[in-house]
């Protein structure tokens, strides 16, 4: 159980550090035959200042999955602002979604932070927080769905359900991607393209506004 004790923040450095190194061992050696003192040998510091700093084991993994999902996060608001902000014209829709699909599948879903997600998920996941308390539960969905309910109220869109929409979205698009490829890499697959493109027009006969 991780620790109730009383924190420290210190400083930033050695706290980017301690997780950098946790996180390199965490997966190369995996999450119960890495010790709180090779993570400080690694990250320079002392074993006192881990945990000074975390608290325990299981707290800096902990952290670490927070800061691979605050990562993945951060890049999909940014991709949504990105490509999807600007759309003032149904003839804009269908370019600027698939352009957002495909930016997420390449800047996010094929990036090292997804795949350190993903792996710790298969190899610590009695380890991990609840699923609720996780950084990425939700949070893109909402974000994308937010996105869909300012296309509706510009009157591009019909959707009464946000979150749904955004749900639609994703299943029709990189959804089927990883179902169908197990991977969404479309600089490898030339099948990814035209399927995330069929799923966009899908999404868009359910819910472009007539």
């Amino acid at each position: 159980m991780p620790t109730g004790k009383t924190l420290r923040e210190g400083s930033a450095e050695k706290r980017a550090a301690i997780l950098s190194a946790a996180r390199e061992l965490f997966l190369t050696e995996g999450f119960d035959r890495s010790s709180v003192d090779a993570v400080a040998a690694r990250a320079g510091v002392s074993k006192r200042t881990v945990y000074d700093y975390f608290g325990d084991k299981q707290t800096l993994l902990h952290a670490v999955f927070d800061a691979v999902g605050q990562s993945l996060l951060a890049t999909v608001r940014r991709t949504v602002d990105a490509t999807l902000s600007g759309v003032t014209a149904a003839a804009e829709l269908e370019p600027a979604l698939v352009e957002f699909s495909m930016r997420i599948v390449t800047d996010m879903l094929d990036s090292a932070e997804y795949t350190t997600l993903q792996r710790f998920v298969r190899t610590a996941s009695g380890h991990l927080p609840e699923p609720e308390d996780r950084a990425l539960t939700d949070a893109p969905e909402e974000a994308l769905g937010d996105r869909f309910a300012a296309l509706a109220a510009a009157g591009l869109l019909d959707v009464p359900d946000r979150r749904l929409a955004a749900d639609h979205f994703i299943a029709l698009t990189f959804g089927v991607a990883l179902s169908r490829f197990g991977s969404v890499n479309a600089a490898k697959d030339a099948h990814v393209r035209p399927l995330i493109v069929e799923g966009v027009r899908a999404f868009l006969r359910a819910y472009r506004r007539s």
